[in-house]
């Protein structure tokens, strides 16, 4: 991602190994400890890419020399049939029209392989999804075209980097969540035109169908052993990083695009953020230590760290 400088790394690498080599000291008297797992959230184009493929060059390279797979949660997205049944399933509902937000993720699938990494089995197949098909609406690949791990003769993967957009969001209790789309929509109405937010555009029930899909996403997060959260100091500033990834593509691939479809497609994410950013910014464990907050600025450079 052009003009996205790697300032992330040296924090979160001295984060990761210690809480390794903590993991790894917990069955030094019993055995090999089983895999690693490490959630990374970021809103998009806040630097996940830059950050993950560091990290893993990084783990996987002395003195470390640990088995790294990053396992990316866009990966799990439904198969584009799936998607289209959804989507008529939930007409009135705008969230679910397109992949994204939580209910478009194939679940099971993601908990299918995480238990294989964490059993150590052989010959597991890492699902791909293909976001150009079907005329950007994606879908996803078939399994000869998946990556596979832990082959026999391999060293076993030791570290998985999980990341993703909503990677660790945990859903709102019912109350909790009425009251931040009560709030979302009268500041919608007080400010009109001026409104930034989308979450007050919305009805409850199209928000109330997420935030219970998301319950099931638990199965997932409660596998993460550390978790790391870039949050944007702005969260609006994810539309500007959004439209520059798209002008780098259009530049170099000749396709992309526009910055109206831009906005559209931020828009669809954008109720998730205002939603359940404080989950995280509040720590999504309930010990305290394994979790690292990056606060970036709008040149997504870090001006805050804190451990929770």
């Amino acid at each position: 991602m052009s003009g996205i400088v790697d300032d992330k790394s040296e924090h979160c690498i001295p984060f990761i190994t210690r809480q390794i080599n903590a993991h790894q000291a917990r069955y030094s008297n019993g055995g090999k400890a089983p895999p690693f797992f490490v959630g990374l959230n970021g809103v998009q184009g806040a630097g996940k890419t830059t950050l993950v493929t560091s990290l893993h060059d990084t783990l996987s390279s002395p003195p470390y020399n640990l088995r790294t797979l990053v396992f990316s949660i866009d990966d799990l997205y439904l198969p584009h049939s799936d998607q289209v049944a959804l989507a008529a399933s939930q007409p009135l509902n705008p969230l679910v029209q397109h992949r994204g937000q939580p209910s478009t993720h194939d679940v099971e699938l993601g908990r299918t392989v995480f238990s294989a990494i964490d059993a150590q089995e052989t010959d597991i197949k890492v699902p791909s999804y293909d976001k150009s098909a079907f005329a950007g609406a994606g879908d996803r690949l078939p399994q000869d075209n998946w990556e596979t791990v832990n082959r026999a003769g391999e060293a076993p993967v030791e570290v998985v980097i999980f990341e993703g957009w909503c990677v660790g969001f945990r859903a709102l209790s019912e109350p909790d969540l009425e009251r931040k789309w009560d709030a979302a929509v009268r500041d919608a109405r007080e400010h009109g035109e001026t409104y930034t937010g989308r979450l007050g555009k919305l009805q409850l029930a199209s928000v109330h169908f997420v935030n219970e899909m998301l319950r099931d996403y638990d199965v997932l997060t409660d596998q993460l052993n550390a978790f790391i959260h870039i949050d944007a100091q702005d969260p609006l500033s994810v539309y500007e990083w959004r439209r520059q990834q798209e002008t780098s593509l259009r530049k170099a691939k000749g396709t992309g695009m526009s910055d109206k479809q831009v906005v559209d497609f931020v828009n669809g994410y954008y109720p998730a953020y205002e939603l359940y950013t404080d989950v995280l910014r509040n720590g999504i464990y309930s010990d305290k230590g394994r979790q690292l907050r990056l606060v970036v600025d709008k040149q997504r450079k870090v001006v805050e760290v804190h451990e929770l």
